[in-house]
């Protein structure tokens, strides 16, 4: 199975990116997927089920130590996958 977490964590900062969306890229970036879009606004990050569930795991447990007060996230099953939505 194939997921999409798509996710942000909070307080913004528009001036300098605050420690926790600092820690939370190198979650992603360090996790083994396959797809990974690190923005300003949003995040997602795209691979197996288990790579993404631990993935999610630590970018929760990290951001949180690092300062986040509110973390929003989305996990989607893509691809075949999907209960007949075929390919995104």
């Amino acid at each position: 199975m194939r997921l999409r977490v798509e996710f942000t964590t909070e307080p913004f900062d528009l001036d300098e990116a605050p420690a926790h969306a600092v820690v939370a890229r190198e979650v992603v970036e360090a996790a083994e997927l396959d797809a990974v879009d690190v923005g300003p606004f949003g995040n997602t990050a795209e691979g197996g089920a288990d790579q993404v569930l631990t993935a999610v795991d630590a970018l929760l447990r990290r951001s949180l130590e690092a300062g986040a007060t509110r973390i929003s996230l989305q996990v989607n099953v893509v691809g075949e996958s999907a209960a007949g939505e075929g390919e995104r």
